[in-house]
């Protein structure tokens, strides 16, 4: 297995086409076709499909496609952080799940472009599972995660503690003369969360069930984009951080409510793979999300979130 195979298979998915492949490669139709052909056999397995209508990855194929694409993600990492050794310098890929997109994104490409103007920062958002999959594999080389007890295979750099509360539609019953909610009645509620494996689910279900409490009426949605759809047609309420639903909360949509007794938080927390070393480029953005996290726990400016990074 040589790398130009790996690259020539990558551009042969990106590009839904051999053709088209081999015109943005530069190689000649049948010695791309051959060296797919040699892949395949080195492999033991049909990577892809051809129809008429172009080409399409068999489940061994997408499988490898994630492969490959980490294996050469490293690659070109390596190669920038000998040729860059002297400063920052390249691309940064950052995994930020949904729940926390909107209050880290912009002020670190801000901050970034500012303080790194020869690094591309290339920031992901994902749900949480994935990244910690992404991350695992080299395909991001940092990520943002939440402190479940599972995150052992990296190494961590603290960030926040940050409030989840209860939020749900403006006019709903539940605000009528109160500031606060309980857990239990909170956990009674029907709720809208991600899947078990994704964002704040994992630290609810720990918080209740510590508590003596389940969560038994549950709408899964895995996307903050329907969720906030399902809050606002009043289907239930959700227990988030306030940063995801801040907008909608600043124009009078949703509100929400302190969870008490006890109450609930997740421990936000950078993180690298302990096995793959960081490029300066990297490096340098793991430093500026810690100072960027203190600057906006400071000012403020990430609700409910208490610094924790030194």
């Amino acid at each position: 297995m040589e790398l130009r195979q790996l690259r020539y298979f990558v551009a042969i998915v990106d590009h839904g086409s051999l053709s088209r492949a081999a015109v943005v490669l530069h190689v000649a139709q049948p010695a791309l076709t051959q060296q797919l052909r040699q892949l395949e056999e080195d492999l033991g397995a049909q990577l892809l499909h051809r129809t008429a209508q172009g080409v399409h990855s068999t489940d061994a194929g997408k499988v490898f496609y994630e492969h490959a694409q980490a294996i050469l993600k490293q690659v070109a990492d390596a190669r920038t952080a000998v040729t860059h050794s002297a400063r920052p310098s390249g691309a940064v890929t950052l995994g930020l799940p949904h729940s926390i997109s909107g209050a880290l994104a912009l002020p670190l490409l801000t901050a970034a472009r500012a303080q790194y103007p020869d690094i591309t920062l290339q920031l992901t958002e994902e749900l949480t599972g994935n990244l910690a999959e992404q991350l695992k594999s080299g395909r991001v080389n940092l990520a943002v995660l939440f402190d479940d007890g599972q995150l052992t295979p990296f190494a961590t750099t603290p960030l926040a503690e940050e409030a989840l509360r209860f939020v749900c539609r403006a006019d709903s019953a539940w605000f009528a003369g109160r500031s606060a909610i309980t857990l239990a009645e909170a956990v009674g509620a029907t709720l809208i969360l991600p899947g078990l494996q994704h964002g704040v689910r994992p630290r609810i279900e720990a918080v209740a069930r510590a508590a003596g409490l389940v969560p038994d009426n549950v709408i899964e949605i895995n996307s903050i984009a329907i969720l906030k759809s399902a809050l606002m047609a009043d289907m239930g309420a959700t227990i988030l951080p306030v940063a995801p639903v801040l907008a909608e909360i600043e124009r009078g949509q949703m509100r929400w409510l302190d969870i008490r007794d006890p109450a609930i938080s997740r421990t936000v927390v950078l993180c690298a793979s302990r096995t793959l070393p960081l490029t300066n480029a990297a490096t340098a953005i793991s430093k500026l999300v810690a100072d960027v996290a203190r600057q906006l726990c400071d000012t403020d400016a990430w609700p409910g979130a208490t610094l924790l990074a030194d």
